[in-house]
């Protein structure tokens, strides 16, 4: 760990990965369904401090995800600088994408972008599970993190969450019931609408559409969302 700093190069941070990577991590890993294929057997909470100390920096993350490795990519990810990333990158690195870890650090990252509504939209109507994926859980990080957002900017995905709640591939159903729930959970305005989406959904006919509707009714009619979100609307005094 000593050894990196801002700047440290690609080659030398993948090196520094493959030396401390661990081949007995890979049972824990697939056991949380993380495609192991290219893994060094590197956990988060290791990546995490590598991350703070090599800093962001948008060339080098680009590199780190051509390596194809698990732990790099990971690390582009959390180091690429937002304001720097390109439509072009944003479609290319969904290309790539086959492990929801993966999917959900690189949808932070896109969340951050001017242009992730875009992304959201595209990746939504994309037929591959990891990068429809990838459309709600942009969406699902942008509820909770761009604070100047209108609602009406998260209203207005309700419908689109609505029609693929019918998506019964299990990584996706999980990504929508996750960016329905964050975007209930955003503000009261937009509480009883999700809330209303989600009790529509709880009685569809279809398997998908009712185990997204039950656990998100279970989350937003729950009295510790309701008390956080009063206390979000309750008056300074």
């Amino acid at each position: 760990m000593a050894s990196l700093s801002p700047q440290s190069s690609a080659e030398e941070i993948v090196s520094h990965l493959r030396a401390i990577g661990s081949e007995q991590n890979f049972a824990g890993m697939a056991r949380f369904g993380i495609n192991t294929r290219t893994a060094l057997g590197i956990s988060n909470a290791v990546l995490d401090p590598i991350a703070r100390r090599v800093k962001r920096n948008h060339e080098r993350a680009l590199k780190l995800w051509q390596s194809d490795i698990r732990e790099a990519r990971l690390l582009a990810a959390f180091t690429d600088e937002p304001r720097k990333v390109t439509i072009v990158q944003c479609s290319l690195w969904a290309d790539d994408l086959d492990s929801w870890e993966v999917v959900d650090t690189v949808s932070h990252l896109f969340a951050m972008t001017p242009f992730w509504r875009d992304r959201v939209e595209e990746f939504a109507e994309d037929k591959r599970e990891f990068v429809r994926r990838a459309a709600f859980a942009t969406l699902a990080y942008a509820a909770v993190h761009l604070k100047k957002e209108p609602d009406a900017t998260f209203s207005s995905y309700l419908p689109l969450i609505e029609r693929h709640a019918v998506d019964d591939r299990n990584f996706v159903r999980k990504a929508v019931n996750w960016a329905l729930r964050q975007i209930g959970k955003r503000s009261m305005a937009l509480h009883a609408p999700a809330l209303g989406l989600a009790r529509k959904l709880a009685a569809a006919n279809g398997k998908s559409e009712r185990w997204i509707g039950k656990d998100a009714v279970r989350e937003l009619a729950s009295e510790k969302t309701l008390g956080r979100l009063a206390a979000k609307t309750k008056p300074l005094t």
